[in-house]
């Protein structure tokens, strides 16, 4: 029998590896001569023949501590916590910037509202040409009101406001704070730079239905405002009266320049028609050709009597002595007939003739008369709109004084920073988290 190989339990036993070879089992001898494998488990034995137990491959030797690997016992992966850097950047930062500015950096602004109309008074009923344009939309008044609406946020206003009242100096003072204040954080303080920060501080509401303008002046103290907007409406009024001015030169003008037209027509039409009397021979053709054919009515009635008379003397008595005389003055009265009629009509000398050109000239001269007529009217009715005003601005609210500042609104600019924050970060949490789920 082959010697018995012990297990060795003092000593470690070496790791088992697959690539290893087979560790040889022990082989113990039972009463019966069958070998029987030498396993983990005491227990179980081989029931197989020797021979066959011989040849069976060699089992490996496990020992009760190789079953299983220990227990290893570890504590699960705490969670790091992240500190929300969005949440930091887009919530907490903008809304404490903001409670600051609000709280203890931004200067109180105070604002100056005044009202005021630009109309015309209710004019007469117009005819002709003027009533035309009146009824085609020709509207004055509301023209005007754009007018004044743009030199209020004009260059030259903003000039003659710093002028007088030193704008510059109260919207750049260092009292205010930084934002604000002009030229703020631009650093750009030309003029073109103040013209835009004016246009900002000074605004103009217009209401079409009623016509009525709000001009409102925002500035850092309530004079200030108040002054502003009060000058503002005085040069309003100033342009207004302006206008006024040259639209009553204008009127005067123009109805004086046409009575001089008219004028000046008029001497031209007497003068044809003087020149024509003189060298045509001639005052008053109608009046000339009524006068010879009174004069040849008579002498036809002249004629008829003496023709009359003729007959008669022929009956009577043929050889009476004086039808030789009735017979010469019958064609005597027939030519002065037939030469005073030559002179109204059918010769090239008659009056008939010369009248054609001299109702020309004379209608002229009636043209130029009723023209002047006409023209002396509208200058009568000019110099009488002149007297008066045609537009007017008319103040419905004077400039206030504010007794309190409006602006800024502080509470609700801070919770406007706040909301708006809340949206971009839950915006930008989103955004993270699905790019982080695309990038797993």
């Amino acid at each position: 029998m082959e010697a018995e190989n012990r297990p060795d339990h003092s000593g470690e036993a070496p790791a088992a590896h697959a690539d290893q070879p087979a560790a040889t089992h022990d082989m113990t001898a039972n009463p019966s001569g069958e070998n029987l494998p030498v396993t983990g488990n005491p227990t179980a034995v081989s029931t197989a023949p020797a021979d066959t137990a011989v040849a069976a491959p060699e089992v490996q030797h496990i020992r009760p501590h190789q079953f299983a690997s220990p227990p290893v016992w570890t504590e699960p992966p705490r969670k790091r916590s992240r500190f929300n850097w969005i949440f930091l950047i887009t919530v907490v930062i903008p809304t404490t910037i903001a409670t600051l500015y609000y709280g203890l950096i931004a200067s109180d602004i105070y604002i100056s509202e005044s009202r005021f109309v630009v109309r015309s008074p209710q004019r007469q009923v117009q005819t002709g040409l003027a009533a035309l344009l009146q009824g085609t939309g020709f509207s004055r008044s509301q023209d005007d009101t754009y007018s004044v609406h743009d030199f209020v946020l004009s260059r030259d206003a903003l000039t003659e406001l710093d002028k007088k009242l030193g704008v510059r100096k109260a919207y750049t003072s260092q009292d205010n704070d930084f934002i604000n204040r002009f030229p703020g954080l631009d650093w750009d303080d030309s003029f073109e730079a103040f013209h835009r920060y004016y246009k900002k501080q000074v605004s103009i509401d217009y209401d079409t239905a009623s016509s009525i303008t709000t001009l409102k002046v925002r500035a850092f103290s309530a004079e200030t405002s108040k002054n502003v907007n009060d000058l503002l409406l005085q040069m309003g009024e100033r342009l207004v009266n302006n206008l006024n001015d040259r639209s009553r030169q204008d009127l005067i003008k123009t109805a004086e320049q046409e009575v001089q037209i008219a004028e000046e027509k008029i001497k031209n039409a007497a003068t044809a028609l003087a020149g024509f009397r003189n060298t045509q021979t001639v005052f008053d053709p109608e009046r000339q050709s009524a006068l010879q054919l009174q004069g040849v009515a008579k002498l036809q009635e002249e004629l008829l009597t003496t023709q009359a008379q003729l007959d008669q003397v022929r009956k009577v008595s043929p050889n009476n002595p004086q039808i030789a005389s009735l017979n010469s003055r019958v064609e005597n009265l027939k030519n002065a007939i037939a030469n005073e009629t030559a002179k109204v009509a059918g010769s090239s000398g008659s009056l008939t003739s010369k009248s054609a050109a001299y109702e020309r000239f004379a209608l002229d001269k009636i043209f130029a008369e009723k023209q002047l007529a006409a023209a002396l009217t509208s200058l009568e009715t000019a110099r009488s709109e002149a007297q008066r005003k045609q537009l007017y601005l008319e103040r419905l609210v004077q400039p206030n004084l504010p007794d309190k500042a409006t602006e800024p609104r502080r509470i609700r600019g801070i919770l406007m920073v706040f909301l708006l924050g809340m949206v971009s970060w839950g915006v930008l949490t989103l955004l993270v988290a699905s790019v982080r789920e695309h990038v797993d």
